[in-house]
């Protein structure tokens, strides 16, 4: 699974993160740090949580 994000759209309310920190890396000013994120086996449900908790709707999922 991977996961497409579009970084200039994020406004920093982090509710990626607070889902899954590990799968979703912030920067320091509490933005989105990454556009792609190749999600670790066994943590593909915590990947789609955190996608469907963006209010913006910038993260997409490649199964």
């Amino acid at each position: 699974m991977k996961i497409h994000v579009k970084k200039e759209a994020c406004v920093g309310h982090a509710r990626c993160a607070a889902v899954a920190e590990d799968i979703f890396p912030l920067d320091e000013n509490g933005y989105i740090a990454v556009t792609e994120i190749d999600v670790p086996p066994g943590k593909e449900e915590r990947a789609r949580r955190g996608a469907r908790a963006c209010p913006e709707r910038i993260i997409t999922i490649e199964e």
